[in-house]
């Protein structure tokens, strides 16, 4: 990912947002710009990941209206390291959104997340909507359980399999693959790429193991996972649904299924698109938030 991001008033790097802000509970790091009704940027699940990795080609130009905040979470990057076993891990994704929008004492914000994100997102509307106003979701994983899958093959996608063993062996070459399975375009996917990211991997293997300890876990059902699906079938939070026609990490039907189950969602596609819509159609993506932060406000 870029080390550095214009807006029209400064070039933002990683170092110069970075801070760290101690909850009730971890300690979380975070990337910060601008000014304005707050929007936290929730990273996905991939080793290594964090909130620059996955929102450094959007902070730039979004932190020109709104105050832009992209958390790591518990067990990621700079962040506090994460027990699987102290808690069920998207609930405790929300809770770390929670508690870090009470240390900033934001009372309401928009969540915008991708992946492992998005259904953090959807976790916070569940467990605290009365702290949301607006949800942006991306590539996400749908909670609804229905019919068989339609448009995608059923059972562990060919991009999760990849993510796996690549979080088992955080390689250069591991990641060549990983970064190459998560966009369309594969001019993304070069090897400095790879081997930043195998580096920031690497930096806390703790945080690897740990997720490798919680995979078993991951979708026990707890009473939040119960109670999830009938929740978001009430929300009327206006929420941006969107996914990647090409996405073979989380197939496109999640999509569908996420803005069938949410009665205030709206559903884009991009076309010629993976995993990664905010950095393969950064522009797109960004004009697509800011309009539609616009129109539901």
């Amino acid at each position: 990912m870029p080390a550095t991001m214009r807006s029209s008033e400064q070039v933002l790097t990683a170092a110069s947002t970075s801070r760290f802000v101690q909850t009730k509970k971890w300690k979380l790091h975070i990337n910060e710009a601008g000014k304005g009704h707050p929007l936290i940027m929730l990273h996905g699940a991939g080793p290594g990941a964090g909130g620059w990795t996955n929102f450094s080609h959007n902070i730039g130009a979004l932190s020109n209206k709104y105050r832009v905040i992209l958390m790591d979470f518990p067990g990621f990057n700079k962040s506090d390291e994460f027990d699987p076993e102290s808690g069920e891990r998207h609930a405790a994704n929300a809770e770390a959104v929670k508690l870090l929008m009470d240390e900033l004492k934001i009372e309401k914000a928009t969540l915008i997340g991708n992946s492992l994100g998005g259904f953090a997102t959807l976790m916070f509307s569940s467990l605290y909507n009365d702290r949301i106003d607006r949800a942006i979701l991306m590539g996400t994983p749908s909670p609804m359980i229905g019919p068989p899958h339609f448009y995608s093959p059923a059972g562990v996608s060919e991009g999760l399999k990849v993510l796996w063993e690549t979080y088992a062996d955080p390689s250069p070459e591991n990641f060549l693959r990983l970064v190459n399975i998560m966009v369309y375009d594969g001019s993304f996917a070069t090897k400095e790429l790879a081997k930043e990211r195998s580096d920031q991997a690497k930096l806390n293997l703790k945080h690897l193991s740990n997720w490798i300890k919680g995979l078993p876990l991951i979708a026990q059902a707890t009473p939040e996972m119960k109670s999830l699906w009938e929740k978001l079938s009430q929300m009327q939070t206006p929420t941006l649904v969107i996914h990647g026609r090409d996405d073979r990490v989380v197939g496109v039907e999640n999509g569908l299924r996420n803005a069938a189950l949410i009665p205030n969602a709206t559903l884009v596609v991009f076309n010629r698109c993976g995993h990664w819509a905010q950095i393969e159609h950064a522009g797109k993506f960004n004009a697509l938030v800011d309009t539609f932060l616009r129109d539901a406000g």
